[in-house]
């Protein structure tokens, strides 16, 4: 007797969802609860499991293909069925238009690939289908994908690959192009962005900010640090403590708009953006001002670790009063972030330089850091704006304020 697959409960208003990736074939065995389907939604990544234990059944939509909740995908069917790496192996280059996407396994492949693994193999150029996979049932991990990208290529491996070309490639330069779907994550990432664009009155502010005294605290404390709590210092608890501070002095920054009332929230839930293999999510820390900077950084090792494995929650990126978006991981000098829906501000951050400034008269070398506070200037005027960035330059440079709530 069959047992039939449906979509899983989302989430609150969350109805419908893209097949992201099978992760496992007809005919393979599956295990009760074990991941069979990859759903992409509008924020992150689900798996589906299996409701029973048995052999995975027909494939009742396909990859791509928009599911709604309480919607069958599959069936399992009674049996034992064959373990998945028993399947004969088909390189991707066979299968049809599938090939046009580097990240995507072959419906008829042995393994899936999770969307870390599709993250590694798109930014180190790797073709999945010549990945031998050391993982679960022949999966192929993120390891594997490195590992391959470490070893030298023969020759007649590169020759054999130039049929997988698109008809349209100009043969004669090599030059060719892809086209790839947007992800359902992508796509809400980019509808967003221009709602926050047409809605808001956005502006951007700037100033600057020493942070000498934070680093010296940091390498003073972070083995200590490190030995009692478990995590690493780094200069996020810094911001999101010093944050807290002073949206607590101009509440207007930590407030949205609701039609034509304006509330004002006595916590911060403070978005943190982080990377995934998707684009970039922001989770959400609760109760940030009540939390300790450990806290606050155990928090944000656990988002950024499961946002790259895909394993984010949808209650996790719910809500969110204010967001710190640190641009400076990578490189970045100066930007104007983008204003996060129904929040009325964001915090950008960005690399630290040693830059000459002028303190008490002398020409100091200190390593300084761009602060940008983008805002709906329909709510906050821009003296608040500004008084904003001078509490939290105040806090930063004087990390001793954040623990006497100065």
């Amino acid at each position: 007797m069959a047992t039939e697959v449906t979509v899983p409960v989302l989430g609150e208003s969350i109805t419908e969802a893209t097949l992201g990736e099978w992760l496992k074939q007809p005919g393979d065995a599956v295990a009760v609860d074990e991941p069979i389907a990859s759903l992409e939604t509008d924020k992150v990544s689900v798996e589906v499991p299996s409701p029973v234990a048995g052999v995975m059944g027909a494939h009742a939509v396909q990859v791509g293909d928009t599911v709604q909740v309480g919607a069958m995908i599959a069936t399992i069917e009674a049996g034992a069925g064959a373990p998945a790496q028993a399947a004969a192996p088909q390189p991707a280059v066979t299968e049809s238009p599938k090939v046009a996407e580097p990240a995507a396994a072959s419906d008829d492949g042995p393994a899936a690939l999770s969307p870390s693994v599709r993250r590694a193999v798109l930014e180190h150029g790797v073709d999945p289908a010549t990945v031998k996979g050391t993982g679960k049932d022949g999966r192929i991990t993120k390891d594997d994908v490195i590992a391959a990208a470490a070893t030298p290529v023969a020759a007649p491996v590169a020759a054999a690959a130039a049929p997988v070309a698109s008809p349209s490639v100009a043969q004669s330069t090599g030059r060719k192009e892809e086209r790839v779907r947007m992800t359902r994550l992508r796509q809400t990432i980019a509808k967003r962005l221009k709602e926050a664009q047409n809605t808001a009155a956005m502006l951007t502010t700037f100033n600057d900010v020493d942070m000498t005294a934070v680093i010296a605290a940091r390498a003073k404390y972070k083995d200590l640090f490190e030995k009692k709590h478990g995590v690493r210092l780094g200069f996020m608890g810094f911001f999101v403590k010093a944050a807290c501070m002073a949206l607590k002095d101009i509440p207007s920054v930590n407030a949205s708009i609701d039609g034509e009332d304006i509330v004002y929230h006595d916590y911060a839930d403070i978005s943190v953006a982080v990377s995934s293999p998707g684009g970039l999510v922001v989770p959400v820390i609760r109760d940030a001002d009540q939390l300790s900077v450990a806290a606050v950084e155990k928090t944000i090792g656990d988002f950024g670790k499961r946002a790259k494995d895909g394993t984010l929650k949808m209650d996790e990126m719910k809500g969110g009063t204010f967001t710190i978006s640190n641009g400076g991981v990578f490189g970045s000098l100066m930007s104007t972030p983008i204003i996060n829906p129904p929040q009325s501000a964001v915090l950008g951050l960005h690399r630290i330089e040693d830059r000459a400034v002028v303190i008490d008269g002398q020409i100091v070398i200190r390593p300084m850091m761009y602060l940008a506070l983008s805002y709906d200037h329909r709510l906050i005027d821009g003296r608040e704006a500004v008084t904003f960035l001078v509490a939290l330059k105040n806090a930063i440079e004087d990390p001793t304020r954040i623990l006497i709530d100065l």
